[in-house]
Formats: C-alpha cells, structure tokens, sequence
C-alpha cells in the first residue's frame, strides 16, 4: 500500500454517451431530429439537411460535458 488516494472513476451517462461525439476542436456534434418517419411529406432538400451533423449551442454545451465527461 502505498497510501494513495484514488477518486472514484465518474459513470457517463450511457444515452448522452450514444449521442454525442467530439469533434477534433472540442466541441459536441449531435444528428439532428426529424429524420425518423412520416418522410413522404418532407422535400429531398429537407431530408439531405438533415442527414448532416450539427454542432452542440454553447448554451448546453456545458451541461451535456457533465453527461458524458470521457466523450
């Protein structure tokens, strides 16, 4: 023993962790809603936008680091 004390690990939270990834600068890119059903109703144009990534607002930027702080 060499009398170290070691902080527990911090659990993520696995349905953020699923979610969200990290881009090379830091920041958190989600997928964006909508692309789910009832499609036929919706444009091409709209379907192709929403098969982009988007970055994570600023705002919840920092409560979404405390979801997943290994991500």
């Amino acid at each position: 023993i060499t009398g170290e004390v070691k902080l527990p690990k911090q659990k993520s939270n696995r349905g953020a962790a699923k979610r969200f990834k990290r881009t090379s600068s830091g920041r958190l890119k989600r997928k964006k809603a909508y692309l789910r059903h009832i499609l036929t109703t919706k444009s091409r144009k709209t379907k192709r936008k929403l098969r982009q990534h988007c970055l994570i607002s600023a705002v919840d930027e920092k409560r979404i680091k405390r979801l997943v702080p290994y991500v």
